[in-house]
């Protein structure tokens, strides 16, 4: 592990001194290098955490949004086109460590074009469904790590998922009108199909009134379907109220039959759908109140008698104030309840932190988040 982190380090230090020694000097509108990222981190009370059901306390990291340090930057070519890069990586601010051990850029790793029909980017990135969560579903205020139990454990996409080997083009918005395409190489001789991706998405926004939809879906090495989802939503901006709604459907059509009788993880499911609605009231220019419900019904496939339907509900209230436009304190409170299947936590992935039945948890979590 020290030998990792050393690695890791060094790796973000020698970049960060060639980005400001190896860049050529540039007029001003020709190039620019950024650096950015965010440090979120909460003291967080869980209840019901296996083992034994007990209660946790833990100060987490990325509870609200993913801590992570960034590089993105932008060359004119000249004519309206531009070269464009982002490197993104995550880390645990509480410890230090990476999020995903071994790979350095773990959220983004992208180089593209940009001109004015829109943008091009190859490389690890997200797809649109992403776009579609951080507008209209509960991963806007209440962040990844609180709902991404709610959402499926994040396999209907909303809360960010990553394919590499990736290409993703983005058109320019006209009269309220964007969209995008997508496409994962499966990088398999012989077969196209084999391990691929492919994603379409396309988004309206008019005044106070935002509206649109993604799919996605996935091959295993196989060249089977593994996964196919998709997500609609819409808001609409009511004086200092946005009102929120999405409705996403993830079917796993290779899903194995369950044998057990007792109760399984909805994350076995062969199908699900996710409504989730949600509130943002900005009581004036620094507090935000906050509220949502995430409601999934899933489909169990069974090769033995049992419950072949589960279902979650998950309640979110909180508050947000801004002390700046780049730092603010939170408060969230979450309970999550779950019938006929293991009750998957709130935070963290999904059981990780969890009952070890179908137990309601609450989760109480207090932070302070800062972006540069």
């Amino acid at each position: 592990m020290k030998k990792t982190a050393l690695a890791y380090t060094t790796s973000l230090t020698a970049l960060t001194l060639a980005a400001a020694t190896l860049a050529p000097p540039a007029r001003a509108g020709e190039s620019n290098v950024t650096v950015y990222g965010v440090i979120d981190m909460s003291l967080a009370y869980t209840s019901k955490a296996a083992p034994g059901n007990n209660s946790r306390l833990s100060l987490d990291s990325g509870d609200q949004m993913a801590s992570r340090i960034g590089f993105k930057g932008r060359e004119a070519l000249g004519g309206g086109l531009s070269a464009v890069f982002q490197l993104e990586t995550g880390f645990g601010a509480d410890d230090g460590a990476m999020a995903t051990p071994g790979t350095l850029f773990d959220r983004k790793s992208v180089v593209g074009l940009s001109g004015r029909w829109g943008t091009l980017t190859l490389g690890r990135q997200t797809d649109y469904l992403e776009d579609i969560g951080t507008r209209y579903t509960s991963f806007q205020i209440f962040g990844g790590g609180g709902v991404r139990a709610g959402h499926f454990n994040s396999l209907d996409r909303v809360t960010g998922a990553r394919t590499s080997n990736s290409v993703r083009f983005d058109s320019e918005t006209y009269d309220g009108f964007s969209g995008s395409l997508f496409y994962g190489l499966g990088e398999t001789a012989g077969s196209n199909a084999a391990g691929s991706a492919a994603g379409v998405g396309a988004n309206y926004a008019n005044g106070a009134f935002g509206i649109g939809g993604a799919y996605y879906q996935s091959r295993q090495a196989s060249a089977d379907t593994e996964l196919r989802t998709f997500t609609l939503g819409a808001s609409y901006q009511a004086g200092p109220a946005k009102v929120f709604a999405a409705w996403s459907q993830t079917r796993r059509p290779l899903q194995a039959p369950l044998a057990a009788t007792g109760l399984a993880q909805i994350t076995s499911a062969t199908r699900a759908n996710i409504i989730d609605l949600g509130l943002d009231y900005a009581w004036d220019g620094k507090l935000h109140l906050l509220a949502s419900v995430i409601h999934d019904r899933a489909d169990l496939a069974r090769a033995a008698a049992g419950a072949t339907r589960a279902r979650t509900t998950q309640l979110n209230l909180g508050m947000d104030y801004f002390l700046s436009k780049r730092t603010d304190v939170y408060a969230m409170l979450s309970r999550q309840h779950a019938g006929d299947a293991v009750n998957p936590g709130v935070i963290g992935a999904a059981y990780s932190v969890a009952p070890t039945d179908d137990s309601a948890q609450n989760v109480l979590r207090m932070g302070l988040r800062h972006k540069f």
